[in-house]
Parts: structure tokens; sequence; C-alpha cells
């Protein structure tokens, strides 16, 4: 196996993490900012007030894109299985 392989698995495996992570994260960032607008105009300054509606928000997400994060996980494992004899040098 190759230096640049590992590379370009190293790559793939990474965009994959970027691309799965991203609507969940994007969720949490959404969700905090609202949280901290209401805050700030309101002037309500209780730190666990953001943790709630977030964890609930990142929950649901987990929940509508779970199924598509799983199944790109599972595509990017059954491709290194299947290529696993090209990497062993078989």
């Amino acid at each position: 196996m190759t230096v640049d392989a590992v590379m370009d698995i190293a790559r793939q495996a990474l965009y994959l993490i970027i691309k799965v992570s991203l609507p969940v994260l994007l969720v949490s960032l959404c969700v905090g900012l609202a949280v901290s607008i209401f805050q700030t105009v309101t002037s309500i300054q209780e730190q666990t007030l953001t943790f709630v509606p977030k964890i609930i928000c990142v929950f649901l997400s987990l929940i509508l894109f779970g199924n598509w994060m799983m199944t790109s996980l599972v595509e990017f494992m059954m491709t290194l299985w299947t290529n696993f004899g090209m990497y062993a040098g078989s």
C-alpha cells in the first residue's frame, strides 16, 4: 500500500466526517444563536437556558438525519472492506 493510497483514504474519511457532522453542528449553531439573541433581547442571563433547546434540537436532527448519516458511514466502510485485498497487496 502506497503513501498516496493511505492519504486518499484519510482524505475521504475526513471529508465524510465533515459531511456527516455538518447538519447536526449547523442545527446546534442556529439554535444557540437564536437562544443567545432571545437572551440578549429579554435580558435573561440564565446559563442553563441554552442547553435544553440545543439538546432537543440536536436529538431531533439526529432522528431526522440519522438514517442518511449511517448510510454514508456504511457505504464508506463497505468500500474499504471491498478494496481490502487491494490495500493488503493481494
